[in-house]
């Protein structure tokens, strides 16, 4: 996988999975032809390169939610060892110290911002100056108008993600400038015929 097939997929789909259940390996393998990428957001060190490798064989690129696989070091070493052995597109993190290690190691960086009050907006433009992601990822998704508050001072593209349970809800994420959603319900993770 790399990084241009990860990008080719994210403008053509605007769908990733986000796996937070073993049993939803199956259904977004069925759609992965729909679908840009998947954010694994669970496993241990155990079981984290099996499932990286299940999608690598299907052709779906593959980003590591860190702070949510147990028993893998978000240091120098963990991230060496992430980078060399069980070797995902990515990682997603909220951590500025975490990207900027990962970016050196040749690992796509999706850092993940929570809006939770006005400061936070603050927070994500000193952010990207420090960490210089290649993606960011706001959350929640059901405030929109965000999304092009954040357009306004970057050029990453951006995903939003949380908190979403429909169609349209995804819909508007991206009508107000969102290059993507991510989504844990299987549901979200097609196009909705109409």
């Amino acid at each position: 996988m790399t990084r241009e097939h990860f990008f080719k997929g994210l403008a053509k789909h605007k769908r990733i999975a986000s796996i937070k259940d073993p049993r939803h390996i199956e259904i977004a393998l069925k759609h992965r032809d729909e679908l840009s990428g998947v954010f694994l957001l669970m496993g241990h060190i155990g079981v984290a390169k099996g499932y990286v490798n299940v999608f690598r064989e299907h052709g779906l690129p593959v980003f590591m939610h860190l702070e949510k696989i147990g028993g893998l070091s978000t240091d120098h070493y963990g991230l060496d060892y992430l980078a060399k052995s069980i070797r995902p597109v990515g990682i997603i993190s909220t951590k500025t110290s975490v990207i900027k290690t990962a970016k050196k190691m040749g690992l796509l960086t999706v850092q993940r911002f929570f809006l939770v009050d006005s400061e936070g907006l603050e927070n994500i433009a000193k952010s990207l100056s420090q960490a210089e992601p290649d993606i960011i990822e706001l959350m929640p998704a059901r405030i929109p108008d965000m999304i092009r508050r954040v357009k306004s001072f970057t050029e990453l593209p951006i995903i939003t993600g949380g908190l979403l349970y429909e169609h349209s809800h995804a819909q508007e994420c991206l009508d107000q400038g969102a290059t993507a959603i991510s989504a844990s319900r299987p549901e979200l993770w097609r196009r909705k015929i109409i």
